[in-house]
């Protein structure tokens, strides 16, 4: 009868996983649910009692020692029936498992202990989600923290302008007589603080759109060196007035998956701030790099005033709203860096940066390198399979593109902007000058490379491809040294 209970005790204790359940009259503890005990420890109720301390042998070095003084109290106790406690044991395999336990005593009239009924349970999982809920709080606790504090840097910064600009300006109105050098510079005052508030307000607005998930993300194919360029030509007036010279070392094979909007606000917000902390009469660099396969490189450097090791720690810090003058005391919000960040980790990527103080700055970050195609304008069918074929052995990570007619071309062109196009002269309708001559005219910032196979020795062809930098072969069209050679110097020098 006793053996049947036991069995349906056991039925009912392996439902419930993790639940091993014991008792003692005198002895070493007795196991009710065998499946249970291997679950959780690893070990068969045989290899836990054959241990030199049995189960204790099994507890965390660092939990033995107080779970050995519970239960002396608990024995030595006349009067207390229950006791609850959490300790950690090492399994068969190593790992750590947390267990709770809850031990029942029956006691005689004299407090002795005469039975003890054992419940023990794993509670890995629930201390693991409750360390990450603790973690979540704490991160949620220093977010909250950070954004009082932002909010109450930034309502100091937006209001403290205004007192001088409505002062300027009272002043400006009021006083008829004010020389006219003076009402110029109060004028250029109330201007450079009106921009950089309006730009304050601009981050921002950004900054809280990319927070709340409310910014409007279209990931297209972009230009990267466009991009810069088009960056650099705003800045142009004010790199000019520090006589600053800007250089963009972009290849023009390089494109971008990213959002253009959030994409030139972060060119913008790094170029203005290497011309802003450069010294007059200095240079700023704007380089790319293959990063690896899946993103680009670039690094915006100045040779400026730096930032000193105790500001590094600001960097980025939303709760520091960190900002310093420039070289000719331009101010800035303190809020660009910190939403270049969120830019680019919007798009996957990360930013950083070196600096020494009084030297140079460099800020890197990467963004998702867009495919590249190369595209092939043959017009025999059999060659441009043949050369598609080969290219796709050759160059596994480009995209091969073909089109047997030119107009087609000009299409794909204006669709996918090819990082190279390689083409036949004498293609129907149009021949391959006009080709090259209409793709440069429809896409006049983008400068793709061309390779034209030709079969002619007119020295007026040749030269008229050469005029136009076009690199030119003779061959068959099919992969040989000279064609690999040339389409890794045009994609990757």
């Amino acid at each position: 009868m006793k053996e049947s209970a036991n069995t349906e005790l056991n039925e009912i204790l392996n439902q419930f996983p993790g639940m091993i359940l014991w008792t003692e009259d005198s002895g070493p503890p007795s196991f009710l649910d065998i499946e249970n005990v291997i679950d959780v420890t690893g070990y068969t109720t045989s290899e836990i009692n054959n241990l030199k301390d049995g189960w204790q042998t099994l507890i965390y070095t660092e939990d033995l020692l107080s779970y050995r003084k519970l239960l002396g109290e608990f024995e030595k106790s006349l009067d207390q029936n229950l006791l609850e406690f959490e300790y950690r044991i090492t399994r068969k395999d190593d790992s750590i498992v947390h267990l709770s336990e809850k031990i029942q005593a029956i006691r005689d009239s004299d407090g002795k202990i005469l039975k003890r009924f054992g419940l023990i349970m794993n509670v890995t999982n629930y201390k693991e989600e409750l360390e990450s809920l603790k973690t979540k709080t704490e991160e949620l606790e220093s977010l909250n923290y950070s954004k009082d504090n932002f909010i109450s840097t930034l309502s100091h910064d937006l209001r403290a302008p205004f007192t001088s600009i409505l002062g300027f300006s009272e002043i400006i109105l009021n006083e008829t007589s004010l020389p006219e050098k003076d009402k110029a510079e109060y004028v250029k005052f109330i201007y450079d603080s009106s921009n950089n508030q309006l730009q304050l307000v601009n981050h921002l607005f950004d900054w809280s759109q990319i927070q709340t998930g409310r910014v409007k993300f279209e990931i297209q194919r972009l230009h990267a060196q466009t991009i810069a360029y088009n960056c650099v030509s705003y800045l142009t007036g004010f790199a000019m007035r520090k006589n600053i010279n800007i250089s963009v070392k972009i290849s023009d094979s390089f494109h971008i998956d990213a959002d253009e909007r959030l994409a030139t606000k972060l060119f913008m917000n790094l170029i203005s701030n290497a011309i802003k902390y450069s010294f007059e009469n200095g240079s700023v660099e704007v380089n790319g790099n293959i990063y690896n396969d899946d993103f680009i490189e670039f690094v915006v450097k100045d040779k400026g005033v730096g930032i000193s090791e105790a500001n590094h720690v600001k960097i980025f810090n939303i709760a520091k709203l960190f900002s310093t003058e420039g070289t000719k005391g331009e101010k800035g919000s303190g809020l660009g860096l910190t939403l270049s960040k969120q830019i680019v980790e919007k798009h996957g990527g990360n930013l950083w940066f070196y600096s020494t103080e009084g030297k140079d700055s460099e800020f890197h970050f990467t963004l998702p390198a867009a495919t590249s195609y190369i595209l092939l304008v043959l017009q025999d069918k059999e060659k441009l399979d043949e050369l598609e074929k080969e290219l796709n052995k050759n160059f596994p990570n480009l995209k091969v593109l073909k089109t047997e007619n030119a107009f087609e071309a000009m299409e794909i062109i204006s669709a996918k902007s090819p990082s190279l196009i390689i083409i036949e002269h004498n293609l129907p309708l149009m021949d391959g000058l006009h080709l090259i001559s209409s793709a440069r005219e429809k896409l006049k910032q983008i400068k793709i490379p061309f390779i034209v196979f030709i079969n002619s020795e007119s020295e007026d062809l040749i030269k008229s491809y050469q005029e136009i930098n076009v690199k030119i072969l003779k061959q068959k069209p099919s992969i040989t040294e000279n064609l690999k050679d040339k389409i890794e110097m045009l994609l990757y020098s």
